[in-house]
């Protein structure tokens, strides 16, 4: 299995309400690729508060590189994509991923 975890610093000016319709969009993503298994997105509550600024994130389950692969290549993924970079703070700066193989 892998895991695929992207971490988003949102602009200032982005609205929660308008992150949760990100978020909407993303979820929306589940069913329509082979092999994602699941996506949990939201904020940061960590009690460690060490964010360093990536507030908000989602983690997406695959079955395999394979299946990642396909998602990465999924016009839904490339649009979303493209709404997470406008909306970062410095474009692809303010994004980070994480892809961590783990035992299924």
């Amino acid at each position: 299995m892998i895991r695929h975890i992207v971490l988003v610093k949102f602009r200032p000016d982005v609205t929660e309400a308008e992150i949760a319709d990100i978020w909407r969009e993303l979820h929306a993503i589940t069913g329509r690729v082979p092999g994602l298994r699941s996506i949990a997105a939201g904020r940061s509550e960590s009690p460690e508060k060490i964010e360093r600024g990536y507030r908000h994130g989602f983690v997406a389950e695959f079955d395999d590189w394979a299946a990642l692969q396909t998602y990465q290549d999924h016009p839904d993924h490339k649009k979303l994509g493209a709404r997470l970079v406008a909306n970062a703070i410095g474009g692809l700066e303010g994004i980070l991923v994480f892809d961590l193989p783990t035992p299924a």
